[in-house]
């Protein structure tokens, strides 16, 4: 199917998406008030870049396998590749990737990767299908990197936001350290459930977090109008911002930079997932708007 980008509209959101990385370039909310980073090459040039078949970085940037060095950048090469549009109607487009010399030169594995984008009422959901055609175990990571603004377009200063989690987070988070995930850790900065994100955050790069327990974010000014990010299945997060920026990621993912010192093989790495022969298996997440976010206190929580 012809075509270089899709719109979706539901009546209370809208969406565009580029074959470019099958990238989401747009989101707005149900007064056309735009909710996603516009990508200013000054500063940033990503929107919401999507992350295959790795997440963060590897050693010396190359994948080892078989005694064989294959050369890949940071986050991997979907971000950077033109996919098909291979479907396309008011409130669903699915884009696709397959194998070619480019992708073969950096990741020596068969693979078919899908991704669709589903716009129902007031959720986008963002869903990414790695099937493995091949006849040996498919080592893969995805992970998802959408820049949401900050301040969002309601009137609160940045301060004024919070990262509302779904259940209490402490265990201590982790930073890269050259695009690697350093073995050192830090404290977890959320209070209980909730999290003040500020410039001072980020001075070091990425917040890491391994193992959360929750699965839902919400994103705003409490009380106000905001954001659900939902990843089930998404088992690590990671949050960034350049200090200064006008914009957040929130980045579910499958996977994770190669601790610092690893020198295991590719296939070895952890966080991977591995697709059987003929197997498939999805990552999804989700984004909603609210016209509330709530408070996101917990019971024995205070504000």
């Amino acid at each position: 199917m012809a075509g270089t980008s899709a719109t979706l509209r539901s009546g209370m959101l809208s969406a565009e998406i580029t074959a470019e990385g099958a990238e989401l370039l747009r989101l707005r909310d149900p007064d056309g008030r735009d909710l996603l980073w516009h990508g200013d090459p000054g500063v940033w040039a990503g929107r919401s870049p999507l992350l295959f078949p790795i997440v963060g970085r590897l050693p010396q940037d190359t994948l080892m396998h078989d005694g064989q060095g294959f050369a890949m950048k940071q986050h991997g090469f979907a971000r950077r590749s033109r996919f098909d549009l291979v479907e396309a109607q008011p409130q669903r487009a699915v884009f696709r990737l397959l194998p070619s010399a480019e992708t073969r030169a950096q990741y020596p594995f068969a693979f078919e990767l899908d991704v669709a984008y589903v716009l129902e009422g007031a959720t986008l959901t963002i869903a990414a299908s790695v099937r493995n055609p091949g006849a040996a175990s498919l080592p893969a990571s995805f992970g998802f990197h959408p820049a949401f603004l900050w301040p969002l377009p309601y009137g609160g200063t940045r301060d004024a936001h919070r990262l509302l989690f779904e259940a209490p987070e402490d265990e201590p988070v982790h930073r890269p350290v050259g695009g690697l995930l350093c073995a050192a850790t830090e404290p977890n900065p959320l209070s209980g459930s909730i999290l003040a994100p500020d410039d001072a955050m980020f001075e070091c790069d990425a917040l890491i977090f391994l193992n959360p327990r929750s699965r839902r974010i919400r994103f705003g000014v409490p009380g106000g109008p905001g954001l659900e990010i939902a990843f089930p299945g998404m088992p690590q997060l990671g949050l960034w911002s350049k200090p200064g920026a006008p914009f957040l990621c929130i980045e579910p993912w499958h996977g994770y930079a190669t601790p610092e010192a690893d020198t295991r093989p590719f296939v070895e790495k952890p966080g991977l997932a591995h697709i059987p022969p003929g197997g498939e298996q999805s990552f999804s997440m989700s984004v909603s708007w609210l016209p509330d976010i709530g408070t996101g206190l917990h019971p024995g929580e205070r504000g």
